[in-house]
């Protein structure tokens, strides 16, 4: 049975104001402290203080918390009225909704803003995947990022029945005669701005762990197995996958050789009567390795480099690497004894695995820079919103010039690298496939270098805008504080940051013409 609210008046409120019987008023809420007093974190004498006790707080209270805490069971039993002639002016963003604070979303949601890229479905779809990422991922992410575990079963089983797996590979023939988001858009109308979409409204900047824990491992590889693997080993393993029963990961990665993929160790033999190949070595910070089945692994062969997908058998094992963001991800080595792979499971040309290896860097390298810009401009909105209700030197945090100088520098680094990301994603749109690895592994080399250097940066400014609370695992501050430790993340998956800006150059000296001069 739900509570009665009682209607009470200002001047009631005043009158418990002493340790025997303690009420304060929070956006027209007035609630009962007086069984709380002696559990309040900061000390009971917070509470007691003259200028809390009995008063009207709402000011007071979101200088030092976020508008949730009211929201949960524990603390929302403490209401016992509200405030005669007063109505709540906090209200929350709902499930699904756009942010009303300014620069919190791309230009194409900002009213009186339009775009040549998006049209109808891409809202309609947009909505959708807010909404249930509002509801069902980030809510398990909180709690499954903390504790360092993957993403809940029931969760991935939800993914999968919206063939959202399906969906984060991108527009193409795996997604014919599928029902996406529940039939809200059809798969030939399923473009890279769609899964640009999908990709962002799934990130939560506070807890980046869970987010790579959400088959980011998926994302980087089965795209191998699609293009590359026997039509017998893409029936088995596609479905199962996609399907969110089994997980797989790309295993490149070693002590040796990270950027260098042509250093790596792990070393694949044939077997006398050529069935089967015999690996050995290790991989090490592989994501979504501790829980995965399935590893797209380069390795070393007679002439050159193999790729094979090796499942999981009493020969691999795996041993979590603990990391500055959450063990959600399942980073780890992944150790192979000599483990024996059928040849039928080798993806591609055998000897030139290389080819493979290099054919989805672009498509993983959009899809973390899609990821690193929502992160970044979700930050934004988080400082736009503190500097507003910090009250500091008696005005607000916002009045400050220098506070509005480094908010400005935040926006315009996230709004470029807003619309570098969609010219490219335009350029995908249009672009076969075959010339994307000619024409745009320069530009995302580049982008991705540009919007995690950016990310950092804006990483370091967020932290001085909310000061200590900006370092601080819980409250005001948590969502900056797990920004801040996860960002470099983004800045080495993919390709270390030096690399790709030279990478980027080069590409770019493939078109420089041999007959011209200043």
């Amino acid at each position: 049975m739900a509570k009665q609210l009682r209607q009470v008046t200002i001047d009631e409120v005043a009158a418990h104001n002493n340790e025997a019987s303690l009420w304060i008023v929070v956006d027209s809420k007035v609630y009962d402290l007086t069984r709380f007093i002696d559990l309040h974190p900061g000390g009971k004498n917070v509470l007691l203080d003259g200028e809390v006790a009995g008063k009207d707080v709402t000011n007071l209270f979101f200088s030092l918390h976020r508008h949730e805490v009211l929201l949960k069971p524990a603390y929302a039993r403490l209401q016992i009225g509200t405030v005669i002639g007063q109505k709540e002016k906090i209200i929350p963003r709902g499930s699904g909704e756009l942010s009303r604070v300014p620069y919190a979303e791309p230009a194409w949601l900002s009213p009186g803003f339009s775009s040549p890229y998006y049209n109808d479905s891409h809202r309609r779809f947009l909505v959708a995947v807010r909404k249930f990422a509002d509801e069902v991922v980030f809510p398990d992410g909180n709690v499954q990022d903390g504790l360092g575990k993957p993403p809940s079963p029931a969760v991935l089983d939800k993914i999968a029945q919206l063939n959202m797996n399906a969906m984060r590979l991108g527009p193409g023939k795996h997604l014919e005669g599928l029902t996406l988001m529940n039939g809200i858009i059809k798969p030939e109308e399923f473009d890279c701005f769609h899964e640009m979409i999908l990709t962002q409204e799934l990130t939560n900047p506070a807890t980046r762990g869970y987010n790579d824990g959400l088959l980011g491992g998926m994302v980087i590889g089965l795209p191998a197995v699609m293009n590359y693997a026997t039509p017998q080993l893409k029936a088995k393993v596609l479905p199962e996958v996609l399907g969110g029963k089994k997980f797989i990961s790309l295993a490149i990665s070693e002590a040796f050789a990270g950027s260098d993929v042509a250093g790596l160790r792990t070393v694949a033999k044939k077997t006398p009567d050529g069935k089967h190949f015999i690996v050995t070595g290790t991989k090490k910070w592989i994501t979504n390795g501790n829980f995965s089945d399935y590893f797209v692994t380069p390795c070393r062969t007679e002439k050159g480099l193999t790729v094979l997908l090796i499942p999981r058998t009493p020969e691999v094992s795996t041993k979590i690497i603990k990391t500055a963001y959450s063990s959600s991800a399942g980073t780890a080595h992944v150790f192979f004894d000599g483990v024996k792979v059928p040849v039928e499971n080798i993806l591609g040309p055998e000897n030139g695995g290389l080819v493979v290896i290099l054919s989805n860097f672009n498509h993983e390298r959009w899809s973390m820079t899609c990821s690193t810009v929502k992160n970044e401009r979700a930050i934004v909105a988080e400082c736009f919103q503190w500097a507003a209700q910090r009250i500091i030197f008696g005005k607000p945090l916002l009045e400050q010039p220098v506070i509005r100088s480094k908010l400005a520098a935040m926006i315009a680094r996230v709004e470029t690298s807003q619309n570098w990301l969609e010219q490219i994603t335009f350029q995908m749109n249009n672009m076969p496939y075959k010339s994307q690895a000619k024409y745009l592994a320069g530009p995302i080399a580049l982008l991705k270098m540009h919007t995690t250097r950016s990310a950092q940066a804006t990483a370091t400014d967020a932290i001085q805008l909310f000061g200590g609370r900006g370092i601080t695992q819980s409250g005001l501050g948590r969502v900056i504080e797990a920004y801040h430790r996860g960002v470099t993340f983004d800045a080495t998956l993919g390709g270390a940051e030096d690399v790709l800006a030279d990478l980027g150059v080069r590409q770019a000296m493939k078109f420089l013409p041999k007959d011209i001069r200043l």
